[in-house]
């Protein structure tokens, strides 16, 4: 019975896909996750449902300065959503993009930082607990037996063999939560987490480049501040509305030339931690050898990252030379220049992003790993 109807869904997105390719305006649907008697994670006075409504209400604000972009969202105010519903809307919108807010919890109070999902297999187990609670939304569903058939909460790689959907979108999905977690990073000054794969119910069934964006940990008390102020909400909204704007800048260029970047304003409350990427990375496959100072330390200019593992040419980087690359899971990560000189660094970044890489930004390895620019500096 559900195999039937995502077969159903698939043929009628086959039907109005072309529409929706070629839509005058840019739309985005925006899914601010739980809602109701749904509250998402809760620690203490800090709700998920309150933090991810406001975020993606400011998102919208911003986005809809430009009379081309037109928002629509699964829900504007406190109310229950079934997780097909918010989906089905998305599809019926016939949506550039979809994209569902949250926000994150864990069982300690050290987890901290952003990270963005798209649909996919994982055997990560992190990844793996973050889908089951954001699916174990379902239970609270009337006949959710029958409405998800076949599926089990408590199980999330169960949905594995039910991904069709989004299969055709994953790249196009990777690059969008890259710029997510770009503009985390530059403009919000945010641990950066990665982006990740998961199978997450709410992205499976999506018929458009598709991402989970987790704002930070409710667990993590500095974290929780942050997301529950003003400020933070602020600046988070804006990461995410110029991530939309650098991706739309990049897919859809006939019709975006003029959409300037949203200007960050920088708040003095609450502080921050200092942003650090967490994963761990592959070897270097390098266009030239490695420059190693005597302390380890190089700087690198993250220019680009994509799930196609590209050629290292300049053709290929918009005439930059000296392009390096490394692969995390199955996602590619590319780099302009690499020096052990700060000030170079800083040159190279400007070079970069003059060439069209607005959301270029410094990345700094010691011996191999990765390590942030302020304890590169001390």
């Amino acid at each position: 019975m559900f195999i039937s109807k995502i077969r159903a869904a698939l043929g009628i997105f086959l039907m109005c896909v072309g529409s929706s390719v070629y839509a005058q305006n840019f739309k985005v649907v925006l899914d601010p996750g739980h809602g109701a008697h749904d509250f998402g994670a809760v620690r203490g006075n800090y709700v998920e449902k309150k933090i991810v409504l406001d975020v993606a209400l400011k998102v919208g604000d911003l986005l809809k300065r430009d009379k081309n972009i037109e928002v629509v969202f699964t829900r504007k105010t406190d109310v229950f959503l079934e997780v097909r519903e918010r989906t089905e809307i998305a599809n019926r919108e016939k949506a550039d993009v979809f994209i569902s807010i949250h926000a994150n919890a864990h069982t300690t109070t050290s987890p901290q930082g952003t990270e963005t999902f798209i649909m996919g297999i994982s055997k990560n187990a992190s990844n793996l607990e973050v889908a089951k609670r954001e699916n174990a939304v379902i239970t609270l569903e009337d006949n959710y037996e029958t409405h998800y058939a076949g599926y089990d909460p408590s199980r999330p790689e169960s949905l594995i063999g039910l991904t069709l959907a989004q299969e055709q979108f994953i790249s196009q999905s990777i690059d969008l939560a890259s710029k997510v977690q770009t503009r985390f990073t530059n403009d919000a000054e945010r641990k950066n987490r990665g982006v990740k794969q998961g199978p997450f119910w709410v992205l499976h069934s999506a018929f458009m480049p598709s991402i989970l964006i987790e704002l930070g940990f409710l667990s993590n008390k500095e974290e929780g501040a942050y997301l529950t102020s003003e400020a933070g909400k602020n600046e988070l909204a804006r990461a995410i509305a110029n991530a939309i704007i650098d991706y739309r800048k990049q897919f859809h260029t006939a019709k975006s030339n003029n959409t300037p970047p949203i200007k960050v304003e920088k708040s003095e409350e609450p502080v921050k931690e200092e942003p650090v990427e967490t994963a761990k990375t592959s070897s270097v496959d390098a266009s030239k050898p490695e420059v190693v100072t005597k302390e380890g330390v190089i700087f690198r200019v993250q220019i680009a990252a994509s799930g196609k593992n590209i050629q290292l040419k300049p053709d290929n980087f918009k005439g930059l030379e000296n392009i390096t690359s490394i692969q995390e899971d199955k996602l590619y990560k590319y780099f302009y220049n690499e020096t052990t000189d700060y000030d170079h660094a800083r040159k190279a970044l400007e070079v970069a992003k003059n060439k069209g890489y607005t959301s270029a930004f410094l990345v700094v390895y010691k011996d191999g790993k990765k390590i942030s620019i302020q304890e590169a500096l001390k």
